[in-house]
Formats: structure tokens, C-alpha cells, sequence
């Protein structure tokens, strides 16, 4: 008998919080039922006002608290609990990031089915205010005047802003500017509802240079060009025309005003050239400390080939490239390929090639034609990665994967994926890039070898009674031939699987999997017919 719901809506009932969903929303349970009140802390006790009901939990408010945590702080924000950006402001900032830490674990064990992983605490800022580097703003129009704010959560209902006290307060400024432009020339503001109206939105970023950009976006043309430049005091203006009905912030034409076409962005040694579509970290103190760690983690070799998925203006690519070989970045965005063959250009950085296209397609592409990269990083947008490029990572041969994800329950779903290649968590590493925020940031390494355990495999096995077919070549033997004769970087999973087919007899390697109907990438074509080939070089067929 399936469960009835018992609550009504506009009841209200005690409830105790004892913890927090991965929105920053306090959970409780009564009578077998899940309540999530936004803005409620584990530990607290409120008079909840139930304001939806669904079949296995509901939405609550909190009508009064009756019990208070420790950690509960009044937040810095005159428009929180109304904005919809920041949902943990009214807890301290330590507890935020032991919160953090533990959003990252559940993920882990209750999306991902992983148990007893170990999740470092999470790094946190020594001053987290004034850390936004980019403020999006939708401008709308409240009793006659034209203002900027942010919407309500879940809802595009425009709540007003005057400051925002985790952008640089430079981006309001330059904000309250453009609604005052607006304001003076009598510009109309569009509405959403009725598709009519000009000015839709402002984009602004400071770059650690201090050089300023700002994006003005309308539907149709832009009014009063002269004036808003002259307003404008700012190193890059642009005007950006969407004329659709849509939720998308930018259209498909930029037009330079006034100014460079992109402002300088610099993070430690490197300088990075920034257009209005770049996709860059908005929190400049943090992504140090996130390349940081996803670099340590990745260990490059000066010998190695690295494949960077998802490389956006190519920031961690560049970052990677003095530690390694090479290093290949893959984007969708030609804007943002373009920036980062720039960026190497002006770094003088010389071992970098920067590919455009989906993830999904250049990486296959890519290993069909014998690229076997020695590690990959990838860090895609919230929505994680297809599963076209995870499997294509698997079939690459790569055995260590930095996986650099800005949404916990993707990276848990795609870590799962990962694991039924052979693929393993070894280290998780949260980095907090957005302090009171529900979101958090997280380095993760997924392997599929230890390398001092398999070098002792290894020689454990030179010990043993091997075949005379087996004695004739080491695995290493049969890749160099198959890379000197065919081009083709090959594994050891691929040689075991032909040598498995020719009769060879082939003990449990480390690549085999733990359960019986997991998925193992299979050797391609190409690759069996070379490892046929250095077979019967070496005589062992």
C-alpha cells in the first residue's frame, strides 16, 4: 500500500533540523515524511508553515525559531531570504564549510554508492566577502525607475539591489550606472511577459588587473549610444543584441563600443585575455587554490601528454603546460579557443594546441587517431559530463583522471560511471569558490592504477612460471613496437584482451574488474590489428 502524504498544506507543526540538502535547505522528518526549510540550521527547532505538499515530502517556512544554533549569524545582505543567490549566509563561515564538506560526501555515498570515502575539509577564504570578479545582472522596472537586482529563487521576479556584498563593490557601482543611464535617457526596460521593452541586462567583470568590461544587453538596438559611453569610464564597453524571447542572457552579437575588445586577467605568472562569452572562475583568490590542487593531484611529467576537457580560455591548460610535455585543450566555444591560442601566444607558451568542438565528439576523434593522453583533466559545466566522453576517457587507456566539478551530485552520478571502468576515488578536495553559497567547488582524482603497487606487481610476476609464449615480450616491449610501427599508443588492458584471444594464458591483472558485469572498454580495431602484429614480431603467435 503505497504511502499517504498526512500533512496539509498551510499546517504548521514543530519540527527539529538535523541537516542540510545540497541547496543549502534545512531537512527534517515527521511521521515518515521529508521537510526541507530553507533558511533552518541542523540543530534548530521551528514552528514550521507548511506552503507545498508533495506525495513523499513538503516545503516548509519557518514561522518561528524556537531553538537557535550556535552557528546562526545575522547575514551581512539587506535582500537575503529574498535573493535568490545566497542560501547560507546566516550561518558562520566555518560551519558553512564543514557543511560544505559533508554536501560533498553525501553526494558521494548516496548518489554515487561509494562508502567510506575520506572527503578533505573543505579550503576555505580568510575574507569572504568582496570575492566576485562578475556580476550578471537582469534589469527590470520597479515604480518607474529602471533597476538591477537578481531574481527570487525559482522565479524570475526581479528583487532591487543598491550593493551586493559578495561582488567586488566596483561591479554595483558600474551597475547602478547603467540603471542611471537608463533612468536619464529614458530607455525602456523589457519586459519578459510581453516580449516588448529594449534593455534586458548588464554584464560586468573586474579582472585582478583592475581593467573593467561591461556588457550592455537590449532587444533591438541600443539608444542613447553616445550618452552611455560617455557615462561609461571603463577600459572594454560592448553592446550585445538578443532579440529573442528567451531566458538565454546573451545573444549572438557583440558590438565593441568603446575601448579593448578584451580586458587582462592575471593568475600567479600567467595573464589571460578575457572576451564578454569567456567562461572564468569568478572568484580569483580561490582558483588559485583550486588549480593548485587539481595540479598536485594530476602530477604531470615533463614526458607526459595531458588532454584538457572543457578547457574554456585555456587557464588550467596553461597552468598545467610547464609541468608537462604537452598539453590539448578541448571546448565547444570558438570565442573561447580563440582566447586561449592567444593566451598561450602571449605567455609564450609553445606546448599547448587548443582543439573547438563538443567534448563528446573531438575526444573519440581523437583516440580513434591514436592519441593516448598520460592524464586528463576535465572540468565541465553543472551538468557534468556525457557519458560519451567519460566512456572515451576509459577507452583512451588513461589511468588518472582530475576531475574538477562545480556540482556534487554530477561529479557522484559521473564518478559511478567512472567506476565501472576499473576507475577508483583516491582524493577528494573541496574548495569553497563561493562562501555563502550553497555551491561548492571540488577537485576530485579518480585512478585506476597505483603505480608503486604496480611496479611491484610486476616484479612479482618476472618471479613466477611464465609461458614460453609469455617470456618472449613484456607489455612494454609489445607497446614500444606497436608505437614505432603503427604510431598507436596501446595499454595493457588491450594486450591482455588479444593475447586472451590468440590463447595466451594471461593471470588477473590489475585492470580487471571488481564486479562481473561491469562495463571494460574493448581494444578497437586498429589497435588489436598492431598488437596482432607485434605478437607475431616477437613470435608469441
Amino acid at each position: 500500500m503505497k504511502q499517504v502524504n498526512p500533512f496539509q498544506k498551510n499546517q504548521e507543526l514543530t519540527l527539529n533540523i538535523t541537516g542540510v540538502t545540497s541547496e543549502g535547505q534545512g531537512v527534517a522528518r515527521c511521521e515518515g515524511v521529508a521537510f526541507f526549510v530553507p533558511f533552518a540550521l541542523p540543530g534548530e527547532t521551528v514552528k514550521a508553515h507548511i506552503i507545498k505538499v508533495e506525495k513523499k515530502y513538503c516545503i516548509a517556512k519557518v514561522a518561528e525559531l524556537l531553538v537557535r544554533s550556535p552557528h546562526r549569524v545575522a547575514p551581512m545582505c539587506e535582500a537575503y531570504e529574498k535573493c535568490g543567490g545566497c542560501a547560507l549566509m546566516h550561518m558562520d563561515y566555518a560551519e558553512q564549510l564543514k557543511t560544505k564538506t559533508q554536501i560533498v560526501k553525501d553526494c558521494l555515498e548516496r548518489l554515487g554508492g561509494f562508502s567510506g570515502i575520506e572527503v578533505q575539509p573543505a579550503i576555505g577564504m580568510d575574507d569572504p566577502r568582496r570575492y566576485r570578479n562578475k556580476g550578471s545582472f537582469p534589469i527590470g522596472f520597479v515604480e518607474g525607475t529602471a533597476v538591477f537586482g537578481f531574481y527570487a529563487e525559482r522565479s524570475h521576479r526581479l528583487i532591487p539591489l543598491f550593493d551586493c556584498p559578495i561582488e567586488e563593490a566596483r561591479i554595483t557601482t558600474l551597475a547602478r550606472t547603467v540603471t542611471e543611464w537608463a533612468n536619464r535617457s529614458h530607455v525602456r526596460i523589457y519586459d519578459e511577459t510581453t516580449g516588448k521593452g529594449c534593455l534586458r541586462a548588464c554584464v560586468i567583470r573586474i579582472a585582478s588587473t583592475g581593467e573593467r568590461m561591461v556588457v550592455v544587453v537590449t532587444k533591438g538596438e541600443l539608444p542613447a549610444k553616445d550618452s552611455l559611453m560617455k557615462m561609461l569610464d571603463v577600459e572594454s564597453l560592448y553592446h550585445n543584441r538578443n532579440d529573442r524571447n528567451t531566458n538565454v542572457l546573451f545573444g549572438d552579437r557583440f558590438a565593441l563600443l568603446k575601448g579593448k575588445p578584451q580586458i587582462i586577467e592575471q593568475q600567479g605568472e600567467l595573464c589571460f585575455a578575457v572576451s564578454p562569452q569567456s567562461f572564468l572562475q569568478v572568484n580569483p583568490i580561490q582558483t588559485r587554490k583550486l588549480y593548485d590542487a587539481a595540479i598536485r593531484l594530476l602530477d604531470p611529467k615533463p614526458e607526459q601528454t595531458i588532454a584538457d576537457v572543457y578547457c574554456g580560455i585555456g587557464t588550467i591548460s596553461l597552468a598545467i603546460a610547464k609541468h608537462a610535455g604537452k598539453v590539448i585543450g578541448i571546448e565547444c566555444v570558438p570565442e573561447a579557443i580563440e582566447d586561449a591560442k592567444k593566451n598561450a601566444e602571449s605567455n609564450s607558451i609553445g606546448n599547448t594546441e587548443f582543439l573547438c568542438g563538443l567534448a563528446e565528439d573531438v575526444l573519440p576523434d581523437l583516440v580513434k587517431k591514436g592519441m593516448c593522453p598520460d592524464a586528463i583533466v576535465i572540468d565541465p559545466p553543472r551538468k557534468g559530463c556525457e557519458e560519451q566522453v567519460l566512456t572515451t576517457i576509459a577507452e583512451s587507456g588513461v589511468h588518472r583522471v582530475v576531475y574538477v566539478s562545480c556540482n556534487p551530485a554530477t561529479l557522484a552520478r559521473d564518478a559511478k560511471i567512472m567506476s565501472t571502468f576499473g576507475f577508483r576515488i583516491e582524493h577528494v578536495q573541496p574548495v569553497d569558490m563561493f562562501p555563502h553559497t550553497q555551491h561548492v567547488e571540488t577537485v576530485c582524482l579518480l585512478s585506476k592504477l597505483n603505480t608503486k603497487q604496480h611496479i611491484e606487481i610486476n616484479l612479482d610476476m618476472d618471479e613466477l612460471d611464465l609461458t614460453d609464449a609469455e617470456k618472449k615480450a613484456t607489455y612494454q616491449e609489445i607497446k614500444d613496437y606497436v608505437l614505432e610501427h603503427s604510431g598507436l599508443k596501446v595499454s595493457s588492458l588491450y594486450i591482455a584482451q588479444v593475447k586472451q584471444q590468440c590463447g595466451i594464458i594471461e593471470r588477473e591483472n590489475y585492470n580487471k574488474q571488481k564486479s562481473e558485469d561491469a562495463k571494460q572498454p574493448q581494444c578497437p580495431p586498429d589497435k588489436e590489428k598492431a598488437i596482432m602484429e607485434a605478437l607475431r614480431h616477437f613470435g608469441m603467435i
